[in-house]
């Protein structure tokens, strides 16, 4: 299959882009650095990306990255980091791609998961439940037997390692990439579902 990849150079996407390729598939690497540039924040760079690129199967979005901002942030910018990105940019996303793929493709956005409240965590919940949310919703509406998931992934053990915490506490990116992988394995028109992939601790980032 033709996989456009948005966020292959993270952490999570090149555990992504690697089980692809490995799998014999097309990746399209794509992001805000490389030679197919996106940004999620920006809409047009949406569109210049399916005018560049055509004749796909399926778009995954790792590039979904979000931070900690506590709830007394000084600016309601800073608090509401991720909206623009993380949750209209991947709106944004899918509604360009039904226009674009082939019959019986697939779009895969991510999220997150918090399974118990984290401090600076409000903002990043809101978005995350939003996502999981307009997946659920708009999955019915999608035409030609396009498919739409979220994966919901918790700390990625890469992440935290980053971050001077305990990796244990996370779940690998290369498990985490399984999940993805996983949903494209067969593409068949079905109700949109949530994956939550492994015990990890929760968090917003997906890198």
């Amino acid at each position: 299959m033709k996989i456009i990849l948005i966020g292959a150079t993270g952490t999570l996407g090149s555990a992504v882009a690697r089980r692809l390729t490995a799998r014999g598939h097309e990746v399209v690497r794509a992001g805000r650095r490389g030679p197919v540039p996106v940004d999620l924040a920006d809409p047009a760079s949406l569109d210049a990306l399916f005018a560049a690129v055509r004749d796909v199967d399926a778009v995954i979005c790792c590039a979904a990255s979000g931070r900690l901002t506590p709830l007394e942030s000084p600016s309601d910018d800073e608090f509401t980091t991720g909206l623009e990105a993380k949750l209209l940019g991947q709106v944004h996303l899918v509604r360009r791609a039904l226009h674009h793929l082939r019959d019986g493709g697939a779009v895969i956005l991510t999220s997150g998961t918090f399974t118990e409240p984290t401090p600076g965590g409000a903002f990043g919940a809101l978005v995350n439940a939003g996502l999981d949310a307009f997946v659920r919703a708009a999955a019915v509406e999608l035409p030609r037997g396009l498919r739409l998931d979220v994966v919901s992934p918790g700390w990625i053990a890469e992440t935290l390692a980053g971050l001077g915490l305990d990796p244990a506490d996370g779940t690998p990116a290369d498990e985490v990439a399984r999940t993805y992988v996983g949903l494209l394995d067969t593409l068949v028109p079905r109700a949109a579902e949530t994956r939550s992939p492994g015990p990890a601790e929760p968090a917003t980032l997906a890198e």
